[in-house]
């Protein structure tokens, strides 16, 4: 282990951005339960106010496309999945698009001044989303706005978003690769997650694992092994990192 962070790997969707993929994905399966699945709706335990944050959160966040959309039909007792799985995955990819183009996200400004600090501290940064819209996300963000220059994309040094990994979260296959590609070993890096299964996924790899509460979820986070939960970035003591801490100020 060297004396300090040598790496730092950075989850989008609720990390970096305040995402629309909860809302599209909410809102792409009612609009198939209330036209093309009207037939099949009565077969199921589907109803609008029943896809709440919780399910996203705990069964949909952080999943790669296909996995996401079976958690959920999955969920309400949808019948025939697997033949349904990718007209929602492709609903649902269709309407984040539109939703990212109409400007309906927002980057957390405390979690892009926290990478702008790490990066300035020497510790090379990578991204690592199972999205494959997190590019996208990234890009739309003026560094412009934090006294920088360019976009938040062209900050990272390594970016691993998207890719079609054999293993999903919780195994850390994409985090592994994000290290391998930082040329960091997982002990030297720690992630930064939102998400329980992330947090599993950073402490499988060994890595130091940053939970990032977005969702009222800090004792969820905590009970998987995060190393240290914030509820703002703007909290955490950057200079401990290169003592290899993660703490707050």
């Amino acid at each position: 282990m060297s004396e300090g962070f040598r790496g730092a790997i950075f989850d989008v969707d609720g990390v970096l951005v305040d995402s629309p993929h909860e809302q599209a994905w909410r809102q792409s399966l009612q609009e198939l339960m209330e036209g093309p699945w009207a037939d099949i709706r009565p077969q199921t335990t589907w109803s609008p106010e029943g896809f709440t944050s919780e399910l996203y959160h705990q069964r949909m966040s952080g999943k790669p496309r296909k996995a996401g959309a079976t958690a959920a039909l999955e969920y309400f007792g949808v019948p025939d999945i697997d033949k349904r799985v990718v007209e929602y995955g492709e609903y649902k990819q269709d309407m984040i698009i539109k939703l990212i183009t109409e400007g309906k996200f927002s980057a957390y400004d405390d979690a892009v001044r926290f990478v702008i600090a790490v990066k300035n501290a020497g510790i090379p940064i990578a991204a690592a989303s199972s999205s494959k819209n997190a590019k996208l996300f990234l890009e739309r963000v003026d560094l412009g706005n934090y006294g920088g220059s360019g976009n938040l994309h062209a900050a990272f040094d390594v970016d691993v978003s998207g890719r079609d990994f054999a293993q999903g979260k919780p195994h850390p296959e994409i985090f592994l690769t994000a290290a391998k590609e930082l040329g960091v070993d997982p002990h030297d890096a720690f992630v930064a997650e939102d998400a329980t299964n992330g947090i599993q996924a950073a402490r499988a790899g060994e890595f130091g694992a940053l939970g990032v509460s977005r969702a009222d979820d800090v004792d969820a986070l905590k009970a998987e092994g995060a190393d240290l939960v914030v509820t703002d970035m703007g909290a955490i003591d950057v200079g401990a990192l290169a003592s290899h801490r993660l703490t707050t100020k």
